[in-house]
């Protein structure tokens, strides 16, 4: 497989210059960023969240974990993780545990952790195990201006 439709038409629609970054097949992200050679905290990690509004998707830095106490505070909502099925139907043209962070391409809200909003390159998943999208930070920026952020994420 290939980069995910709906996510390179979302990024022509926008004009969004990005590259894209072929690695061996790995499903986490961590290890995706070791044999990619970047940092972990470049590549942006998503995570679907099941809310008492719908589904979100949470971003954060692949070195980190997702601190569902702090995203319901900032969202004043309860919060749980998304199942499989939930994520292969939101996301229907991604291999499963592929989960790509710009989830408006889907219609589907997006909090980013601000920890990866001041980074000069950002990395991450393009729906498959063998893809990555690289851009500059602030075309990602650009993208997450309408997203919920804070810091909602710690270090492994």
């Amino acid at each position: 497989m290939a980069m995910a439709m709906t996510l390179r038409e979302y990024l022509k629609s926008l004009d969004v210059d990005y590259s894209e970054v072929r690695h061996p097949r790995e499903v986490t992200t961590s290890r995706i960023a070791q044999q990619a050679h970047i940092t972990g905290d470049q590549m942006a990690k998503a995570v679907l969240i099941k809310c008492d509004s719908g589904y979100r998707v949470a971003v954060v830095p692949a070195s980190c974990r997702t601190d569902l106490g702090k995203l319901s505070h900032i969202l004043h909502e309860r919060l749980g993780l998304a199942v499989e099925e939930e994520i292969a139907e939101s996301f229907n043209d991604c291999d499963a545990g592929a989960l790509p962070p710009l989830g408006q391409a889907y219609g589907i809200p997006v909090c980013v952790d601000d920890a990866l909003l001041n980074q000069p390159d950002i990395y991450f998943e393009a729906g498959d195990h063998e893809t990555l999208v690289h851009m500059r930070g602030s075309d990602f920026s650009r993208l997450m201006a309408n997203a919920e952020h804070g810091h909602f994420s710690h270090h492994m």
